[in-house]
């Protein structure tokens, strides 16, 4: 079978491993600046310095998860530039979000090659738009709308509809999906039919609403980030002088994740390369998972027919994940269909052996939040940094269960998707301030004692509002602290690699970061869709809620959107090191009807299940925990008399209805119905778990959240069976705290409580 780029397959490649060769996705945080140009190639495998040496005509890099692509094309970049073949400012690099950029130009001043462009596709546009208006089209270039909804929701009202979040949600991705298709209002509906999409609403409302919305911009005169490429494109074919003048400057083209480009992304690259051949692009066809919003691997997949003399090489050494991850891995596309399973790359994991994969099933969603938060909080404990785990579902509304199940296993986490580091105001007001203490030296009595560099961040940092403890409770203070113990972290990593370096030299570093975009990790478990996943890794990862309905989603009809699911499940598994579990619950609420199935992408990998087409089978190793609600494990099949059982409907103890909501379950009620909290003991409660913390040096919510605390007070219980049985209490913190908060519902005056360390770790 003929594989991507028309290149025939490789014969099947057993581990290498090569005394000289470093990991492809681990590397010091400030490493040397290689001396030479041979030196940039030092630590590169075969087909890595394949790629690095390639500086000429077309090449293709068919680049599968964890075998360095990024690395490969940073060297080769940085290795052409040093060795004087290259000239940095004639090169530009094009990837698809801020971070990747950020990333590349971070590695690429790590390698000496500062002055290359790497920037995104609409960036890149943006700057050749601003530059040109004047000169193509005369006066200043239009207000970029930096988000459409609420123009979109006011032309769907002036079309006499309404659409509610969801519905705007959706409406603005089809408007983006048409514009990056090229396809005009009037078209709009044929091309839903030919494509056999999805549409949210009837394709003659969609195309309605379409026209409308961009009647309102051009009345407003404003554009949006699509109009950013289409304008752009068409400057470049009706502007030859200015097309000639762009491809004078920009002579050396690489793009990164090749299989993501959209028809209009691949026709301004044709603009810019003109009839020129120094293009590199790199791929995986089966990482395609954004055809949602126009993107397509047949760009990657055509390529050597598009460039018939091009150097194809393919990276298949996986360095990030274990055997047993890259095992099921390439179980999960063996089972594939459509061109981009005709091309799929086989994987060979270059690092030891890992544990096996764990697959567990739970009751019910809380069942399974709960579970999974506890062999987080197993993880850390036996040393695996917060910030090196990840719990990843299908959809953003899946978060909220877990973000309830951290708090109160005690574990920090943070949301994927929120504002970029460099750009957050607790950020750039710790750079002030360390700037101006670079610039008082010791006439700063604040650095008075300070006699290291971390010493006197610390200390610069504490007027911000860095403590050696993390506030108590989540929220805007404790992300705060998080972004300032960042900079606590940066500064002692850069002076480990860098003995004797000054408060300058850290703020010239912070400098270059910052214009690269290449922040420094913020601890805490990360939550994130398997989308915005997509170019990260951690050490430990948690797929949950792969059931039948969210993994295929539910609106996944044909067979190539089927394949996308599948595709988007291997991402996820792939951003593992060492740690996978593979969950899946039920029932969606406590006493649901059990009603659902686990994904058919795990039939025949997961132990038990049959693989498509087999009478049976037994499927890949790892373990399997069926129907107990806790995961794989000694420490988890450790049963709680509580926990054993069955759990009933949650219902508000108000109105009766059932609830599913996991803040609602915990108060017993509906959110709207009245409350008969007893506030005085709620403050008591309060009063008494800040004691508890400051005793335990442990955040607040790690002895009770604020929503436990409330529905305490509003049931007032007497007996340990009526505490027991609140929602966020459990056995744990029932023989741990459920004294003191009988006695202080008793109206009791407490003592001191568990002593240090009693609580939860």
């Amino acid at each position: 079978m003929p594989h991507a780029c028309g290149q025939p397959p490789h014969p099947p490649r057993g581990t290498w491993q090569h005394g000289g060769v470093t990991a492809a996705t681990h590397s010091t945080l400030f490493p040397q600046v290689p001396e030479t140009p041979d030196a940039v190639l030092d630590g590169l495998d075969p087909e890595q310095r394949e790629v690095a040496l390639a500086l000429h005509g077309p090449v293709c890099v068919l680049a599968g998860a964890g075998t360095g692509k990024t690395r490969a094309i940073t060297h080769r970049i940085a290795y052409g530039v040093r060795a004087g073949i290259l000239q940095p400012a004639t090169v530009l690099a094009v990837t698809f979000t801020n971070r990747a950029a950020g990333e590349m130009r971070g590695r690429l001043r790590q390698l000496g090659a500062t002055g290359v462009q790497a920037r995104t596709f609409h960036s890149a546009a943006l700057r050749q738009l601003q530059y040109f208006w004047p000169k193509a089209v005369g006066g200043e270039l239009p207000r970029l709308l930096e988000r459409k909804v609420q123009l979109v929701a006011e032309a769907a009202a002036r079309c006499e509809l309404r659409l509610d979040r969801n519905e705007l949600r959706d409406v603005t991705g089809e408007i983006e999906w048409a514009k990056v298709t090229q396809t005009v209002p009037a078209d709009y509906p044929a091309a839903v039919a030919k494509t056999q999409r999805d549409a949210p609403r009837d394709p003659a409302v969609l195309a309605q609403i379409y026209s409308t919305y961009e009647q309102l911009k051009r009345d407003r005169s404003v554009i949006d980030f699509e109009d950013v490429l289409l304008l752009t494109v068409g400057i470049l074919q009706d502007r030859h002088d200015i097309a000639d003048h762009v491809r004078g400057q920009y002579q050396h083209f690489v793009v990164d994740e090749y299989q993501d480009v959209s028809p209009l992304q691949q026709r301004l690259l044709d603009l810019w390369v003109g009839d020129r051949d120094n293009l590199c692009v790199v791929g995986d066809a089966s990482q395609t998972i954004y055809s949602f919003t126009g993107a397509t691997p047949d760009h990657l997949l055509n390529f050597r027919t598009r460039h018939p003399g091009a150097t194809v090489v393919k990276l298949v050494r996986d360095y990030r994940s274990t055997p047993q991850v890259v095992h099921l891995a390439n179980g999960l596309l063996s089972q594939a269909r459509g061109r981009a399973a005709d091309h799929r790359l086989e994987l060979v994991s270059q690092r030891d052996k890992g544990p096996e994969p764990v697959y567990a099933e739970y009751p019910d969603e809380p069942h399974e939040a709960e579970a999974t938060a506890r062999r987080v909080r197993d993880l850390i404990a036996a040393g695996v940094p917060a910030g090196e785990i990840a719990i990843l579902y299908r959809v953003n509304s899946q978060s909220e269960v877990y973000e309830h199940a951290l708090a109160d296993a005690g574990v920090p986490y943070q949301l994927r998707g929120a504002e970029r580091f460099f750009e957050r105001a607790e950020v750039r007001e710790a750079g002030t301030a360390l700037r101006g203490a670079a610039r008082a030296g010791r006439n700063d009595s604040l650095l008075d004692g300070a006699e290291d560099l971390a010493a006197q961040v610390r200390a610069v940092l504490s007027t911000k509002g860095w403590t050696t403890r993390p506030p108590a409770g989540s929220g805007a203070v404790r992300d705060r602290w998080e972004s300032l113990a960042a900079l606590v972290r940066l500064a002692e990593d850069f002076e480990t690699a860098k003995p004797g370096a000054t408060l300058t030299d850290l703020v010239r570093e912070l400098d270059e970061r910052a214009a690269a975009q290449h922040a420094p990790t913020v601890q805490g478990v990360t939550l994130a869709s398997l989308h915005a996943a997509k170019g990260l890794e951690w050490d430990a990862v948690f797929l949950v809620g792969l059931t039948e309905g969210m993994m295929p989603i539910a609106y996944a009809k044909t067979e190539e959107q089927i394949e996308e699911e599948r595709r988007l499940l291997y991402v996820g598994v792939t951003r593992a090191r060492h740690h996978l579990s593979l969950s899946w619950s039920l029932a969606r609420s406590p006493g649901g009807r059990a009603s659902r199935r686990p994904t058919r992408f795990l039939n025949g990998l997961r132990p038990g299940s049959t693989a498509p087409g087999a009478r049976g089978g037994t499927g890949g190793g790892g373990g399997i925990d069926r129907g107990t609600g806790r995961s794989a494990g000694a420490a988890e099949r450790r049963s709680e008399a509580v926990e054993r059982r069955p759990r009933q409907p949650v219902r508000c103890r108000v109105c009766g209805r059932t609830l599913t909501d996991a803040g609602e379950m915990k108060l017993m009620r509906c959110e709207e119905c009245p409350s008969d909290m007893d506030e005085a003991l709620y403050g008591r409660l309060l009063d008494w778990r800040a004691g508890q913390a400051a005793r335990l040096s442990q955040p607040d919510y790690c002895v009770f959240t604020e929503k436990t605390l409330m529905a305490i007070a509003e049931a007032v219980p007497s007996t340990e069976g009526e505490l027991v049985v609140i929602a966020g209490v459990g056995n744990r913190k029932l023989t741990r705290f459920g004294a003191d908060v009988l006695a202080i519902c008793a109206g009791e005056t407490v003592g001191e409580g568990p002593e240090e360390g009693a609580g939860e770790s």
